[in-house]
C-alpha cells in the first residue's frame, strides 16, 4: 500500500521583483521524513518556508495538506504546524519561561514546569526568570528551540534553526529533529551548514530555478 503525502506541492511557483524565485515545484512529503530544503542565497529557500507556514499567500500553484487543498483545510494544517523563522522571535523584554508561556496559550494544559523542562532540555535551567536581553544569541536561539521540547504539532518548518548554537547545541538539536521524525513527525528544515540526521532528504531549489529551466528548454529546441 502506498504511503500518503502529509504535504504535497502541485506546480509551486514564486515571482519576486519580476523574475522567479523558483517555478514548477512539484514534492510530496512524508510523515517520517527530515528534509532539508538547498539552494544558494536568493533561491528562495526562506521564502518557500514562509510560504509553507501561512506567512506569505505570494505564490502559484498548489498546496495539499493529506490530499486536500490548503485553502479548505487551513485551520487543521495550522494546528499540526510548528514554524521558526530565521530571527529567533523572542521578545527580550520577557524571561524566556514568560516567552514560553506566550507560544504555549495556545496548545492547552501545558504547565509551568512542563516549560522549565523544556528550557532544561536546551541547557537553560537557572535561566527562566532572566530577562532575555541579558542571554547571549546562542541562548535565545535556545529558548525559541526549546519550543520543539512540548510541541504537539506534527510539521516543523524550521529556517536556519542551528544558527548561533555550539557543536552540543548542534548534536542535541540533531537528535531532537531524529527523534520527530521517528515519532512519525515531518521536519522540512534550511541550514548553511551539512545535518547529521538518519535518512536525511534534500531537495535543491536550484533544480526548480525557472532561469535554469529556460536554459534547457532554450538547449533542447536549439
Amino acid at each position: 500500500m502506498t504511503a500518503t503525502h502529509l504535504l504535497e506541492l502541485r506546480n509551486l511557483a514564486c515571482e519576486r521583483d519580476e523574475r522567479f524565485l523558483f517555478a514548477q515545484l512539484n514534492a510530496g512529503f512524508y510523515a517520517g521524513q527530515v528534509v532539508q530544503i538547498l539552494g544558494p542565497n536568493g533561491s528562495g529557500k526562506t521564502t518557500l518556508l514562509r510560504i509553507l507556514a501561512g506567512v506569505s499567500q505570494d505564490y502559484h500553484g498548489d498546496i495539499e495538506w493529506q490530499g486536500q487543498a490548503i485553502s479548505k483545510v487551513r485551520w487543521e494544517f495550522a494546528s499540526e504546524l510548528l514554524y521558526l523563522g530565521h530571527l529567533p522571535g523572542i521578545k527580550k523584554s520577557l524571561t524566556p519561561l514568560e516567552n514560553l508561556r506566550w507560544y504555549a496559550s495556545g496548545q492547552g494544559a501545558v504547565t509551568d514546569e512542563m516549560l522549565s523542562a523544556a528550557l532544561a532540555q536546551v541547557k537553560l535551567a537557572g535561566y527562566e526568570d532572566t530577562p532575555c536581553y541579558r542571554l547571549s544569541a546562542g541562548q535565545l536561539r535556545r529558548v525559541a528551540l526549546a519550543r520543539l521540547e512540548f510541541s504537539r504539532a506534527k510539521v516543523w518548518v524550521l529556517d536556519e534553526p542551528f544558527t548561533a548554537l555550539d557543536k552540543s547545541g548542534i548534536a542535541q538539536l540533531e537528535s531532537r529533529l531524529t527523534a520527530h521524525a521517528q515519532a512519525g513527525g515531518l521536519v522540512l528544515v534550511t541550514s548553511h551548514q551539512d545535518i547529521n540526521v538518519p535518512n536525511l532528504q534534500l531537495l535543491d531549489l536550484q533544480d526548480f530555478s525557472a532561469h535554469d529551466q529556460l536554459i534547457q528548454e532554450d538547449a533542447a529546441y536549439g
